[in-house]
């Protein structure tokens, strides 16, 4: 495929930026063909003097922020993929934020009357500046007037103007670079460069739809209704729209600010075990879960519930990805290598050439030296990453999901620890994983199978009426069209003809039988 000139140019304009700003720096070079570390050499020659210096997730978020929105928004998703990226670079992209200078009340304004259709002051009352800004949208708060004449505070979030046309121009940048580097180094192509454009285009052409995001957040209010120290903010659907999402204002304070969560009366080791908790039950349970989970998009309210927003970036996860994850967390709490390597082989993750004892040998590397730990210091998302290291020598294809689902662990560990540096990760994950294993694996799990084996056959047999009705219709048209014998088209005359002309009798006498069975099967 022919890589465009304009974006081509674009791309090197971005990676000048890059280099400016000494991201180049970060790259280890050992493992690069000859022409990326060549390109590398070159960049670093342009780095400025002060990014020598400057924290490496300093360097990034300055260049990405340089940029521009869709650069932010690559940071963030490329930091789900350390697979891809690398961990060093992974860990500094998962510092990135996207909080970058606000477009407006003006600006706002405008954008919400065209979705609506009248002014601003009819939908809300005082409507205040921005809030917030990210890459995407911007936060204000307003109020409501209710049908009793009383005030609701609600948080009114707008898309950035012109970002959909920032983003599909960028988009085609960011494409002709995965075919870049797919050429230029095709052992690459394991890690699936253009797969992962395709998923970022997919979740950022999601997140520009509000109303996408609203229903994203709909349905996790349904999924958690009932959870335990754990909500979500209503939507306003009567005042949203494509550009325009308007909800509950949460009244908390953030989980960036231990101190603060703690003078409201707080303990801190309960809302980190709170927040573990909630987000593998979303992942494993539901199989939906938030997947930006940083300190910004999470408060404590005055309950002391974990409220979560900024519902943009949404993962999911399949039956056989939750068994998968439940398994291999169970396994390794059991120390039971060789089940480990079967639920990876079960799930044709890792393809069966390789010998499941020999997979055990590798994760018994992963697994043996975290026994005899204390269990605080045990890190969850680092084995997790340490077995998707070990997977890539037995051929396991890239799994974005799972990617997803470990990036995800990494933070919400990540903010746990901030608020209780000896968080138990297996203490406080112990009582949702056996929870899973007994109501998926065990005899209630068995007896769901056997129900859900029942209604397929239920349905089977309620679609047998229709099934003998279609056949029905056929056997009529069949006969309808051979009513006045049967036609050969001039293309099976011709190839009668032909196999005669060559003398192969045994080609004549095949056409001539399955014409002969065509018609014994039409007029029978």
């Amino acid at each position: 495929m022919a890589l465009g000139i304009a974006a081509l140019f674009r791309l090197a304009a971005a990676g000048f930026v890059l280099a400016r700003e000494g991201a180049f720096s970060l790259v280890d070079i050992d493992d690069l063909p000859s022409g990326a570390r060549l390109g590398v050499r070159l960049g670093r020659l342009v780095e400025r003097r002060s990014a020598l210096v400057a924290d490496r997730g300093e360097r990034i978020t300055a260049a990405l922020n340089k940029l521009g929105p869709s650069y932010v928004k690559l940071g963030q998703f490329m930091a789900t993929r350390p697979d891809f990226v690398g961990e060093d670079v992974a860990d500094a992209l998962g510092k990135l934020r996207d909080e970058i200078e606000p477009f407006g009340e003006p600006a706002a304004r405008v954008v919400i009357e065209k979705n609506f259709g009248k002014p601003v002051d009819t939908i809300f009352t005082n409507f205040s500046p921005p809030i917030a800004a990210a890459s995407i949208a911007q936060v204000h708060k307003a109020d409501v007037i209710e049908s009793d004449g009383s005030l609701r505070a609600v948080a009114v979030k707008v898309l950035r103007p012109g970002v959909r046309t920032r983003f599909h121009r960028d988009l085609e940048t960011f494409y002709a670079g995965a075919k870049l580097v797919e050429r230029m180094d095709p052992a690459m192509q394991r890690l699936k460069p253009l797969a992962v454009v395709d998923t970022l285009a997919r979740s950022v052409s999601m997140e520009m739809d509000l109303r996408l995001e609203a229903a994203a957040l709909s349905e996790m209010a349904e999924r958690t209704q009932g959870d335990p120290g754990f909500r979500v903010p209503k939507v306003d659907w009567a005042r949203t729209a494509r550009d325009v999402l308007t909800m509950e204002w949460i009244d908390g304070v953030k989980l960036s600010d231990p101190v603060g969560i703690e003078a409201a009366g707080h303990d801190l080791k309960a809302v980190a075990r709170r927040l573990m908790q909630a987000f593998l039950r979303h992942a494993m349970r539901d199989g939906f879960f938030h997947a930006d989970m940083h300190q910004g998009n999470l408060f404590v309210d005055a309950a002391g519930d974990v409220v979560a927003v900024d519902f943009g970036i949404m993962g999911r996860l399949g039956q056989a990805e939750r068994r998968f994850l439940a398994e291999i967390l169970y396994g390794f709490i059991k120390r039971d290598y060789l089940r480990i390597a079967e639920v990876h082989m079960e799930a044709g993750y890792v393809p069966a050439r390789h010998a499941p004892e020999d997979f055990a040998q590798a994760l018994r590397a992963i697994g043996e030296p975290i026994h005899g730990q204390p269990a605080s210091d045990i890190s969850m998302a680092k084995l997790l990453t340490l077995l998707f290291e070990v997977t890539e020598l037995f051929d396991m294809q890239t799994r974005p999901e799972l990617l997803m689902l470990q990036k995800t662990m990494v933070v919400v560990e990540g903010v746990a620890r901030s608020l209780d540096p000896t968080f138990d990760m297996w203490d406080a994950s112990e009582p949702v994983v056996r929870e899973w294993i007994e109501r998926n694996l065990g005899p209630l799990g068995k007896l769901q199978e056997a129900g859900s084996g029942i209604a397929d056959l239920g349905r089977a047999v309620t679609s047998l009426p229709t099934m003998l009705q279609h056949g029905a219709r056929i056997a009529a048209q069949l006969s309808d069209a051979t009513r006045d014998g049967i036609t050969l088209s001039p293309e099976t005359v011709e190839a009668i003809g032909r196999a005669e002309g060559r003398g192969n009798r045994w080609l004549t006498i095949g056409v001539w039988v399955a014409v002969v069975l065509l018609a014994w099967n039409m007029f029978t």
